[in-house]
């Protein structure tokens, strides 16, 4: 499954700070930063309820968003991308 995470954490204190690089982290073990608060993951159903949990675990539902959307396909064919470009396409060819 594709899944693409945007998150907003409030960064006023210090925990909250925490809170950002913590949910940073986690997005990182399970995909790709696009964004500085942008992720696209490609998930297995296990991975996907892991993920989330330790998401959510982590936030502040009260002063945080976090937004997961399921993307259907592959991120490159319902993708149109302006700019610098921070993807990496792992599907396709790759040289060493």
């Amino acid at each position: 499954m594709n899944v693409l995470v945007a998150y907003d954490v409030a960064t006023s204190t210090p925990e909250g700070e925490r809170r950002l690089r913590h949910i940073a982290k986690i997005c990182e073990d399970f995909g790709q930063r696009v964004q500085y608060s942008v992720f696209e993951c490609v998930l297995g159903e296990t991975q996907w309820v892991t993920f989330r949990h330790r998401l959510l675990s982590e936030m502040k539902a009260d002063e945080d968003s976090l937004r997961f959307y399921m993307i259907p396909g592959r991120f490159a064919d319902s993708t149109e991308t302006h700019g610098r470009d921070r993807r990496i396409d792992f599907e396709g060819p790759l040289i060493v």
